[in-house]
């Protein structure tokens, strides 16, 4: 038996009265405004603790910018570079003592091979270029020249290759960009105002040592178009450009790796 208190009751509204149904009730829309905004703060949280899964977000230290985790590879980089030079020249020692089966004509064929491919040590006169940003706060020295803008006052990957094109130019027989030896395959390359040179990064000042005749390295530097467009950049806005001469130098061997990598097309 159902309770009268629990059954609809016929009224105005109801049908066979002769008057129009009452319409659904609506929620209000500050209601609404409300159960969405309450909605939206429970996904945001959720969101927060799917992704830090237990970690502070703003604080962790195993959380690391990008540009750490570039510094910490570029580290590891120099590492590896030194324990395979090392590996490397443990090699060269064993074969050596060994006899390593090859003729005194190939031995001496393979030293030239090393020495021209950069992989062995090169002393000699030297001559160093250092590149550098402009001071903060440059303005324009010289009248007739624009503000600076920012591009103005870094060093650029063009200004590197320029003094490293220079002095291939003037003969150099070996050449150090910091504290890295070129070869063949050296690719300088600039990502903002870093420099990225086979696996490690630099900041400026950048350092560039030649080995060669100093008198025609500095003569290569004063003749390239390139530089003598950076030499207005240095007069006007007060980028860093210093030429010295070093005397005797020892350049390193290059220590990477020499196997050649490329792309492949996916099979």
């Amino acid at each position: 038996m159902s309770n009268p208190a629990d059954s609809p009751q016929a009224g105005p509204g109801s049908p066979g009265t002769g008057t129009a149904s009452r319409p659904p009730r609506r929620l209000r829309p500050v209601r609404v405004l409300t159960v969405g905004v309450f909605a939206l703060a429970g996904l945001l949280f959720f969101t927060s603790f799917n992704t830090a899964k237990g970690t502070d977000i703003r604080t962790d230290s195993s959380l690391l910018k990008l540009s750490d985790l570039i510094h910490d590879r570029s580290r590891k980089n120099a590492r590896l570079d030194e324990s395979n030079a090392l590996l490397r020249d443990d090699v060269e020692g064993l074969a050596k003592r060994t006899g390593g089966g090859s003729s005194k004509a190939e031995e001496a064929r393979l030293a030239a091979l090393e020495k021209d491919t950069g992989t062995q040590k090169l002393t000699g006169s030297a001559v160093t270029v250092t590149l550098n940003d402009a001071p903060p706060g440059a303005t324009a020295k010289l009248p007739g020249y624009p503000e600076p803008q920012p591009d103005y006052l870094v060093i650029h990957q063009q200004d590197l290759q320029a003094v490293v094109n220079a002095l291939w130019q003037g003969g150099a027989r070996g050449i150090k960009v910091m504290d890295q030896r070129l070869i063949s395959t050296s690719a300088v390359r600039c990502v903002g105002n870093t420099l990225i040179l086979q696996g490690r990064v630099y900041s400026p000042p950048y350092k560039i040592t030649a080995v060669g005749d100093p008198d025609r390295l500095q003569k290569a530097l004063a003749a390239s178009p390139a530089i003598q467009n950076y030499m207005v950049y240095v007069n006007v806005y007060g980028l860093g450009w210093k030429v010295t001469e070093d005397g005797t130098v020892t350049l390193p061997g290059y220590s990477g790796t020499v196997d050649l990598h490329y792309a492949k097309p996916v099979e």
